[in-house]
């Protein structure tokens, strides 16, 4: 692999992720869990993706490779930990994958068309992805630019064009108790989780030790003040019975008030960042899925990288069939869940092999990886039962189909 990405385009490929179709979508959920306490549900999502930021941080500055937590969990807690990490990211985000596609559907085809739309999408952006991570970096610092813009439309437009109602931003009298918060936390963490992909690029990233722990902490600061600031338009706007009920929260927000025109501008924009979370998904999880094959966790041959663009084009094919499998399959709501399931194992087991580094690798308090274990475990278990389940199920099978293929594989 080639050392290409600067801070820049890092951070622009973590904010792809971070800032994609989940703001536009992942607040209406969050809001029927937590209703108007759904500002306490954002601050705990970033507590926790702040922990976890620190930890993925601290230990790419350590193992400068591509594979991320995978990696990390092999060299500190051993190779079993590390499988579970790299298996829990690989399902989870390719899951989430399908999601942003059938997203991206549901913006702009037809009705009718939608899963269409959605495989022609991941096909075109597994072929940019094919042809080299600098073309990943610029295509992504694109559409982050339409995100941006977009959202900038939608909050200027949604606060101008009608009376925001202030006191919407008062915890109301009927709390819905610490689970409704911790859950809704869960859904926004799902939109949080982007920077993954910058520590899982760290074999094509300049001065890695330097680049990534401050492109992480960069995108993941600008990600949560983009949140916030739309959390609250759409509070003032829409109030939290009416966020709570909404498919499309930030275009209903606009089409509330006197600038209902600038309602296209924010699907587009809505569009786009479902693009820009699903390329930077599917950069992420070729080089996890490199990491894996390398160390025979996953089928030898998936390790390869292609001898002119310098990527593993194996991975990222075999990865365009199977999210197009899913997206021909299955619903927008069940992939979420699940996807949700195995990013938040993954940064589980990121926080438990940063606690383990010696003081000579430690950026950060080790009580920060405590707190995002916890973090994790907590709320992995207030997410819907079925995905719960699903996905324990799925990672009980890849631990053993790995086992199975390890007692084959000695002579």
């Amino acid at each position: 692999m080639v050392r290409r990405l600067g801070t820049l385009d890092a951070v622009v490929i973590g904010l792809g992720s971070m800032i994609g179709a989940g703001v536009f979508v992942a607040f209406a959920p969050a809001a029927q869990a937590a209703g108007s306490w759904l500002l306490l549900g954002l601050a705990v999502a970033a507590l926790v993706a702040y922990a976890n930021a620190t930890a993925s941080a601290q230990l790419a500055a350590q193992y400068p490779t591509s594979g991320g937590t995978y990696v990390y969990g092999r060299e500190q807690l051993g190779p079993w930990w590390g499988f579970v990490a790299g298996w829990g990211f690989v399902i989870g985000k390719t899951a989430s994958c399908a999601a942003m596609a059938l997203a991206f559907g549901a913006y702009v085809a037809p009705p009718g068309w939608e899963r269409a739309v959605a495989v022609l999408a991941v096909l075109v952006l597994a072929a940019t992805s094919y042809r080299g991570v600098t073309r990943t970096a610029r295509l992504t610092r694109i559409i982050v630019a339409v995100v941006l813009l977009a959202l900038t439309v939608a909050v200027v437009t949604s606060l101008a064009g009608t009376t925001p109602a202030w006191s919407n931003l008062a915890l109301g009298d009927e709390a819905p108790g610490t689970y409704g918060v911790l859950q809704a936390a869960g859904l926004l963490f799902f939109a949080f989780a982007g920077y993954a992909r910058i520590a899982t690029l760290g074999e094509e990233v300049r001065d890695p030790g330097r680049t990534i722990p401050r492109a992480i902490r960069l995108a993941l600061g600008v990600a949560v003040a983009v949140y916030a600031v739309v959390a609250v338009t759409l509070l003032v706007v829409l109030g939290s019975d009416g966020l709570a009920q909404q498919a499309d929260p930030v275009a209903a927000a606009v089409e509330q008030g006197t600038y209902a025109w600038a309602s296209p501008v924010v699907r587009v924009g809505g569009a786009a960042a479902a693009l820009g979370a699903l390329l930077a998904l599917m950069t992420g999880i070729g080089r996890t899925t490199l990491a894996m094959a390398r160390e025979a966790d996953l089928p030898r041959w998936l390790a390869a990288v292609h001898p002119r663009y310098r990527v593993p084009h194996r991975a990222e094919l075999v990865l365009a069939g199977l999210v197009c499998a899913l997206v021909l399959t299955v619903d927008l709501r069940g992939a979420i869940g699940f996807s949700s399931f195995g990013v938040l194992v993954y940064y589980l087991v990121a926080n438990l092999a940063a606690a383990r580094q010696g003081t000579s690798f430690r950026r950060s308090p080790r009580v920060l990886q405590v707190v995002g274990a916890l973090g994790c475990a907590t709320l992995t278990l207030t997410l819907p039962l079925g995905s719960v389940v699903a996905g324990a199920v799925v990672l009980v099978v890849g631990a053993l189909l790995r086992g199975v293929g390890r007692r084959a594989a000695r002579p």
